[in-house]
């Protein structure tokens, strides 16, 4: 990259600690949640085995937490992810996350959640209009709020999650202590537990549920203090899911029992219904869509700082680099982002991009983890970052969490060829479109108005 003109106009360095912790947060929790217990309990048919594929990714999660905090505090630049891949590998590995975080990770999971939003806004007001409409019009004002700026962005985000965090209160307290259903009405498992075949296929649907923690990085160049602020948000946002996400399927297995739980496709439904009747149950339908709203809201606040990154370095689009002078968002991203998801809003179904999200979403995950082990291959012997923050258990922890995503992505494409080989076949479209877009960018100087991405 050229180096900045002196009168660019810099990304607002407006965020703080507890904006990191919300946006961590608001990126993990949607609606899997509310709907992957069934799944889970479905592949594993005792309590102690359904909780444990809830600690179990919990924990892996924590790992990776720990090592993108590890990785914001060495390299605090603009894109997160994106800017670890390209400094530790090669700028084609960074252009290809990039790639497919348009095309296929980030617009096909805001697709899923915006049409989520779209069933129960529509059911909630008792709408005859489609939920592919709904969505539509949903990641439009949100983009909109996002395009005036970072802090209208964060706010809107940061007000979503606590909103979703009293729903997912509510159900936790409802499940807790509240009655226990107990007639199965003739439902029945098999025999077994699932055992670790079952266990292991109940990792995809969890591991689902927990991602996203990794996109508050994307905002690091916006940030007052990146190497303080980020990795403390991203710690206490993912120990705080963890604990939502085990009482909220203690709760469904408490109340329905694995039976039911696996027999129900809307299991926080039936909790609040058993609970509370048919009020307590448009009560949780409404947590559901302001969650999954939240989910929206932190997509479209971070994910673009990528494509803007990818621009400054010539591998994207020149206007996609553009910085609004007023608002100092990058605008062109941001309405590119939306415009990719509400055309897969409008074309796609929820349980195909599930599968092509996760294989290619969880390969780039332990990239990033092994990009650590790069990074402090580097720095071995020197003395001038030791009081940062590191992984603990290194290398072995990061080993664990590198390995355990690239097998998940493996089984993935292994059960679902079709729909996860879409992500793959995007994945090598890109490996072909790089040396063209490259070579023709050679030599272009950076837009104006923006600011450089390391």
């Amino acid at each position: 990259m050229g180096n900045p003109d002196p009168n660019e106009v810099p990304l607002a360095r407006r965020l703080g600690l507890f904006d990191a912790t919300m946006i961590v947060m608001g990126g993990i929790i949607g609606a899997g949640i509310f709907v992957n217990p069934a799944v889970v309990a479905r592949h594993v048919h005792t309590p102690l085995l359904v909780l444990g594929a809830w600690l179990i990714g919990g924990m892996i999660a924590l790992i990776g937490a720990f090592v993108y905090a590890e990785l914001a505090a060495l390299r605090p630049r603009v894109g997160g992810q994106y800017a670890y891949l390209r400094d530790a590998y090669h700028p084609i590995v960074a252009f290809l996350y990039g790639w497919t975080l348009l095309l296929v990770v980030q617009t096909g999971g805001m697709a899923g959640a915006a049409i989520i939003f779209g069933r129960y806004f529509c059911e909630l007001f008792d709408l005859s209009i489609s939920e592919q409409v709904v969505a539509t019009v949903a990641l439009a004002i949100l983009t909109a709020i996002n395009c005036l700026g970072v802090r209208a962005g964060s706010n809107v985000q940061s007000a979503l999650m606590l909103i979703k965090l009293l729903a997912i209160a509510l159900l936790i307290g409802v499940g807790c202590f509240g009655a226990i259903k107990t007639s199965t009405a003739g439902v029945e498992l098999p025999a077994d537990s699932g055992g670790f075949a079952g266990l292991a296929r109940a990792m995809a649907p969890v591991l689902f549920a927990y991602g996203g923690w990794q996109t508050a990085s994307f905002i690091s160049g916006e940030m007052r203090n990146p190497r303080r602020d980020l990795p403390r948000g991203l710690l206490i946002g993912v120990i705080g899911v963890i604990v939502c996400y085990v009482l909220v399927s203690y709760s469904c297995v408490r109340v329905l029992g694995v039976a039911d739980l696996a027999h129900t496709n809307v299991p926080a439904s039936e909790v609040m219904r058993y609970a509370l009747g048919e009020r307590g149950a448009q009560v949780i339908a409404a947590g559901i869509a302001i969650s999954t709203l939240g989910f929206l809201s932190q997509s479209i606040l971070t994910a673009p700082r990528v494509y803007y990154a990818m621009a400054r370095d010539g591998v994207f689009f020149k206007a996609v680099g553009y910085l609004d002078p007023r608002t100092r968002v990058p605008t062109v991203a941001i309405v590119l982002q939306a415009v990719c998801a509400a055309a897969i809003a409008l074309t796609g179904k929820y349980d195909q991009i599930l599968n092509y999200v996760v294989s290619i979403d969880v390969l780039f995950f332990g990239l990033t983890g092994a990009s650590l082990l790069i990074f402090r291959a580097r720095l071995r012997g020197e003395t001038s970052e030791e009081g940062r923050l590191r992984v603990p258990g290194h290398p072995i922890t990061t080993s664990i969490f590198v390995l355990a995503c690239w097998a998940i992505s493996i089984s993935t494409v292994v059960q679902f060829p079709r729909n996860a080989g879409i992500g793959v076949g995007i994945l090598a479209a890109g490996a072909l479109i790089y040396p063209l877009w490259r070579s023709g960018a050679q030599g272009a100087s950076p837009p104006r108005n923006s600011s450089p991405s390391t």
